[in-house]
């Protein structure tokens, strides 16, 4: 019975981490209809940082949050580059490509670690490097059909925030970080989301709060309560307690329940190459981790800009 109940724990966890992680992009659309893509994003996650730095401080006492000056600035560059950088990229592009899209290239991230361990002298697995190569045949698909989008440079957009975000995730496991994930990550948003106010306001980003629809408000809330905090706990709460080859399926679960919703809630349109060519991506994110999981674990990060699989 008792092994029932954890296995309810374990699915109905990681059925969190699909739906949640995978509707981040639709969540991130519909907030972006009023509210500027970096101030949101800014708001976003100061404000999730808020909650989990509060809540950290009452269930451990404040001192859980105490850590050198070299951790915090490891956990804040690497908040600006998966926050500032690739998740204020993502919000960018979703002006003028579809969420489902934009899911769909972001899926690339796990691809880009390889290539970045190649760059640093490791030596992945013949079959991760296979993975890379069938994963970006897809990518450069999209990218040269645009998935039906008629905004080139919104893919290319979309495609450096992947690489901001793959290099900050690669980081994460290379440079001191606070020992807690939890506080770690509570770092991360807090500069992250302070990065992507200033560089909004930079660009001339102007939020006004007469012109904010309702549905904008709840889709930010929404991204803030449980993108960012139900979907994280999950996942933290996944890795000490289900096998990291379960775990591990988000990569190419995520993009599916992307695409999903945006056709069920926005009507995006997805058409044939779209679907082919993130086959072929899916495919080689699935040969990646499934490499990956029996030897060194890739690091990499949900859209959401939480830790993703384990630090090495």
């Amino acid at each position: 019975m008792g092994q029932n109940t954890r296995d309810i724990k374990v699915w109905a966890a990681l059925a969190a981490v699909y739906v949640v992680w995978g509707s981040t992009y639709l969540g991130i659309r519909l907030t972006i209809d009023t509210i500027p893509p970096m101030l949101s994003g800014g708001l976003r996650f100061i404000a999730a940082a808020l909650i989990l730095g509060t809540v950290l401080a009452i269930r451990n006492g404040p001192a859980t949050l105490r850590m050198t000056g070299r951790e915090f600035c490891g956990a804040g560059l690497v908040g600006l580059l998966l926050l500032t950088g690739g998740n204020g990229m993502v919000a960018i592009a979703e002006q003028h490509i579809s969420s489902g899209l934009a899911a769909l290239l972001v899926a690339s991230v796990p691809l880009w670690l390889v290539v970045f361990r190649v760059l640093a002298r490791d030596r992945p697995h013949l079959l991760s490097l296979t993975g890379v190569l069938i994963g970006f045949c897809g990518v450069a698909g999209l990218s040269l059909t645009g998935g039906g989008s008629s905004s080139p440079l919104s893919i290319v957009i979309i495609l450096i925030g992947s690489l901001s975000w793959s290099a900050g995730s690669f980081l994460s496991g290379r440079l001191p970080m606070p020992k807690d994930p939890f506080v770690a990550s509570t770092v991360e948003m807090a500069v992250g989301g302070a990065g992507l106010l200033v560089a909004g306001t930079a660009f001339g980003e102007r939020m006004h709060l007469g012109t904010v629809s309702t549905s904008s408000w709840l889709a930010l809330a929404y991204l803030v309560l449980v993108g960012s905090l139900v979907g994280f706990t999950s996942y933290i709460w996944l890795l000490g307690n289900a096998p990291i080859s379960l775990v591990s399926t988000y990569a190419y679960v995520n993009p599916v329940v992307a695409v999903l919703l945006g056709v069920l809630v926005l009507d995006e349109r997805v058409t044939g190459q779209m679907v082919g060519a993130g086959l072929i991506i899916v495919v080689g994110v699935a040969l990646v981790v499934s490499t990956e999981r029996h030897g060194r674990r890739p690091e990499t990060r949900a859209p959401s800009g939480e830790t993703q699989l384990s630090r090495t």
